[in-house]
Parts: structure tokens; C-alpha cells; sequence
């Protein structure tokens, strides 16, 4: 698969709409994403997730999460399959080297190591052209950390979602523990900060909003509410 520089521009496949959704951790932006694609008819692409399947598939071949050049051939190598399901809550089966890791790469420890390896500018440019090829017809909706400033500069719409670290980490408690996954509630807090603060300050496609962005603080919003501003945003700007 051909790569190309993390700071090149290409624009959109002729026909094909993206709109790209960005936003810290635990702001929401999976949930929206996969409703927008669902009202919408898209395709998605969640880039986050390739960036916990590299963290995972190096610890699983005890690969250091400092070494950029090995992390970069498993991300050009990256085996990894979606698999479209029929449930709401879990909407893609992952299969990484054929072992099924959907609930896998959701933990907290994913997270932390998805942040760990993705400020590497030798994995970012490994992944960026396979995540370019998810613009497919009739459109796309793109969730993550540079979907908009790096990845889609050109996309039709762009989206930033955030909200307070507190409201952020009851969130993805609730999410968690909804899952039966065993949590600690200060820890995520703690967490969430932490890789904030390594997203937004990294030297390689930092976590910002896109200058043409629309920005939705969620602290006091419903889901609900979120996504009927992301929904009209979307509709308006689609035609």
C-alpha cells in the first residue's frame, strides 16, 4: 500500500463526503460517529482504533512501545479485520491477527498505549494512506484526533467534540462498567488528563480543532442533544 507523509494534503475521492469528527478521550465522538454514519447511509473509519490495535499487537509481540521504527512496521503490517455486526453497542467486530479484540482494545490500558505510539511520526505516516482509503461512496465519517487537521483537511464538514475531564471520565465509567469491565472511576479521571495532555502537546498532529471546525462542548449536553446539532450540522452542510 502506497504511504505518504503525514503532512501531505490529498483531497477527498471525487464524489465522496467526509465528515470528520475529532475530540479528546471519553468526548463522545465514537457514539455520534457511528449514529451519524447509520442516519447517513457512510461508511466509518475509527482511527483511534488502529492506533490501540498497534499498542496491542506490540505488547503481544513484546515489542517496546519507545522504539518508533518497530512500531512503524506493524503498523505498515497491520492484520487487522472489521467486521460489520447487528449490534448497536458493539457495531464492529475487530479480529487482529485472527484473534478476536474488540473488547480488547477498549480498556484503559489500550488507551494509554494507543496515545503512547501515536505521537511516533513514522506510525502516523505508516497509517495514514490506509485510512484515507476508507473514503469509499457514498460518504464517510471519520472519528479521531486529526481527522480534520491532518488526515481529511478537505472533508466537507468538520467536527470537534469535547467536554470537561469530570463529565468525560463519568462517561466512559458508565460506558465501562455497562460492559462489565471492572474500573476505577479517579483512575480513568487521572487518565483521561494524562493522555490530554500528551495528545494535545505532542509534536506530531497535535489534538486541536480544525480552523474551519465546528466546536460542541458536550459538559452540559445529553447525547440526545449532541447529536441532533452533529445530525442538522451535518444535513446542512451535505445538502
Amino acid at each position: 500500500m502506497t504511504q505518504q507523509p503525514s503532512g501531505a494534503l490529498q483531497n477527498e475521492p471525487r464524489g465522496v463526503l467526509v465528515v470528520a469528527i475529532d475530540g479528546p478521550s471519553g468526548s463522545g465522538k465514537g457514539t455520534i460517529a457511528h449514529r451519524l454514519a447509520a442516519a447517513l447511509g457512510f461508511h466509518i473509519l475509527d482511527s483511534g482504533a488502529l492506533y490501540r490495535l498497534i499498542g496491542l499487537a506490540a505488547c503481544n509481540h513484546q515489542v517496546d512501545l519507545a522504539d518508533e521504527a518497530a512500531l512503524a512496521k506493524i503498523a505498515a503490517e497491520l492484520d487487522v479485520h472489521f467486521i460489520p455486526t447487528e449490534d448497536p453497542q458493539e457495531p464492529l467486530q475487530i479480529v487482529l491477527e485472527g484473534q478476536h479484540v474488540t473488547r480488547l482494545i477498549r480498556t484503559d490500558d489500550a488507551g494509554t498505549n494507543a496515545s503512547q505510539v501515536a505521537k511516533f511520526t513514522a506510525v502516523r505516516d505508516a497509517l495514514i494512506q490506509r485510512q484515507r482509503d476508507f473514503a469509499q461512496a457514498p460518504g464517510l465519517i471519520a472519528d479521531g484526533r486529526d481527522m480534520g487537521t491532518v488526515v481529511f483537511p478537505d472533508a466537507a464538514l468538520k467536527i470537534y467534540l469535547t467536554a470537561s475531564a469530570e463529565a468525560r471520565a463519568q462517561r466512559r465509567y458508565k460506558q465501562l462498567k455497562d460492559k462489565g469491565m471492572g474500573v476505577s472511576l479517579h483512575a480513568l479521571f487521572l487518565s483521561i488528563q494524562a493522555r490530554d495532555e500528551q495528545d494535545m502537546n505532542r509534536l506530531v498532529a497535535p489534538l486541536k480543532p480544525a480552523a474551519d471546525a465546528l466546536i460542541i462542548d458536550s459538559t452540559e449536553m445529553s447525547l440526545e442533544e449532541v447529536f441532533d446539532t452533529v445530525l442538522a450540522a451535518a444535513q446542512a452542510r451535505l445538502g
